[in-house]
């Protein structure tokens, strides 16, 4: 009997580096996960030590391949990232010349709004589908370069490399033989064309960065290179890579125009494919690559909420009001409905599409009666306005009608968030068996590498739904409560 060849999938997230086997019918078999420190050197600025990202890169590998059966093979790796997160190496001594800038940092935003002040906006949009905003990769790269002279002078020299975490693991993984990166990294970055679909000299000119320091770019699923043997004691090829929210959508099987999918994790990131036309949103969403395969792109309208799984966490650490997050299932549904109190959470402001930074959080509409299932209920109930928003604003953009939405992430082991998902979207809510959907989406890519599967279609065809919820209020009943939400939320984003 022949052993099925397996797929290793790195999914390096922004809390945890973790590595997955997967089977050849996409079962995840074997996991190995080591949290990730993060370093906070000023209000506002969010670090993580690249070194350990490495480390500890390595290290899951090396428990996930001690845990398979000798006799099986790994066919190839996928990767998936953090996107936006900055790493900035000496090429001849492949080591980080300052710790990787984390998407979530602030530091660059004075600058951001300078480049704002001088209506460049509009321009940078047309060519990345991208906001100005400290989020995105540029300004943390401009950043690094104008405060460190010794960098700047290895980037004059042509022997400094500028990678996001996917690019800084395959030249690690590869002993350095490759400077790399794919697509939908590339994009997150501020500085690639994603109608040309290559860097962009004037954009480069914006922020003063030197091309040498970029990687190639290539499609979702190419050659990658191989493992340094020294690592493993063989040489693994690397097929497949995408940033975690592409991944999740490929991971989803969203290859129609129209399909959605939405991660609730720390926060929500929901992408909708559009198919192979670039659109600009009008509505202050972005426009991203969902992949490319063969040369032929495919784009997304993506929309972000700040604050969604992060949302309980508060309601648990600092509220006191659970002990753990499975608590605000029964309690949301010991109420019969929110007594008219809604929560804004914007604790780290809004995100889209109203990207007002500076909005705070706030509870509405208390009364004597309020209690605290009723400020948990508002809580989990927030998740579903906010995606509301983004709907409307991806169904402007698009000029597609959503009728269902494939959910993933913690927080949808809530019955109560996904039933009420149905209820104010008004549409159907599907939860996969495979829950672990970015690295799934990673290890898809890598095994179309070696053609383990024959296309697209033979992947959507391994998505199964594990529970699917259909709306049970009414329409009317919808509109009124969501209309509510909106009435206090122009409250935070007038002006």
């Amino acid at each position: 009997m022949t052993t099925q060849p397996l797929i290793l999938a790195l999914d390096q997230g922004t809390t945890s580096s973790r590595a997955i086997l997967f089977s050849h019918d996409a079962r995840p078999l074997h996991t190995s996960q080591i949290e990730l420190k993060q370093h906070y050197p000023q209000s506002g600025w969010v670090e993580q030590d690249a070194n350990d990202i490495w480390r500890d890169t390595l290290q899951t590998i090396k428990n996930v391949l001690s845990q398979k059966n000798p006799e099986q093979q790994i066919a190839a790796i996928g990767i998936t990232n953090q996107r936006e997160t900055v790493v900035l190496w000496d090429k001849t001594t492949g080591k980080p010349v300052y710790n990787a800038i984390v998407w979530q940092d602030r530091r660059t935003a004075n600058y951001c709004q300078t480049l704002k002040d001088k209506g460049l906006e509009s321009q940078i949009s047309a060519k990345t589908g991208l906001l100005i905003d400290p989020y995105f990769s540029c300004s943390k790269i401009k950043w690094i370069l104008d405060h460190d002279d010794h960098t700047a002078q290895l980037a004059q020299k042509g022997d400094l490399a500028f990678g996001t975490i996917d690019s800084f693991l395959v030249w690690n993984l590869t002993g350095g033989a490759q400077h790399v990166t794919d697509i939908t990294n590339a994009s997150r970055t501020g500085l690639y064309n994603i109608v040309t679909q290559e860097w962009d000299a004037e954009l480069l000119n914006i922020y003063n960065i030197p091309a040498a320091i970029l990687p190639d770019v290539k499609d979702n699923v190419a050659d990658f290179g191989v493992t340094d043997p020294a690592l493993f004691g063989l040489s693994i090829p690397i097929g497949g890579i995408a940033g975690d929210q592409q991944a999740a959508l490929i991971g989803q099987g969203c290859f129609e125009k129209g399909m959605i999918k939405s991660t609730y994790g720390t926060g929500c990131f929901a992408l909708m494919n559009i198919g192979a036309e670039f659109k600009q949103s009008q509505n202050r969403l972005l426009t991203t690559p969902a992949y490319r395969l063969d040369g032929q792109i495919n784009y997304a309208i993506e929309g972000s909420i700040f604050m969604a799984g992060a949302i309980v966490q508060w309601l648990r650490d600092e509220l006191g009001l659970v002990k753990n997050a499975a608590e605000t299932q029964d309690l949301a549904q010991s109420v019969t409905d929110n007594n008219g109190v809604y929560l804004i959470p914007a604790f780290t402001g809004l995100g889209a599409p109203h990207w007002k930074p500076d909005a705070r959080g706030a509870i509405m509409g208390l009364s004597r009666g309020a209690n605290k299932a009723h400020i948990i209920r508002a809580a989990l109930e927030a998740q579903a306005y906010q995606t509301m928003d983004l709907f409307a604003a991806m169904g402007s953009d698009a000029g597609i009608e959503a009728n269902r939405l494939r959910v993933d992430g913690g927080l949808v082991a809530n019955e109560f968030v996904c039933q009420f998902l149905a209820d104010i979207l008004q549409i159907q809510i599907d939860v996969p068996k495979v829950t672990e959907t970015t690295a799934l989406g990673a290890a898809y890519l890598a095994g179309l590498s070696v053609g383990m599967y024959d296309g697209l279609d033979d992947i959507a065809n391994h998505w199964q739904p594990d529970r699917t919820y259909a709306p049970k209020m009414s329409a009317h009943q919808s509109a009124e409560l969501y209309g509510q939400w909106s009435n206090y939320l122009s409250l935070f984003t007038q002006g």
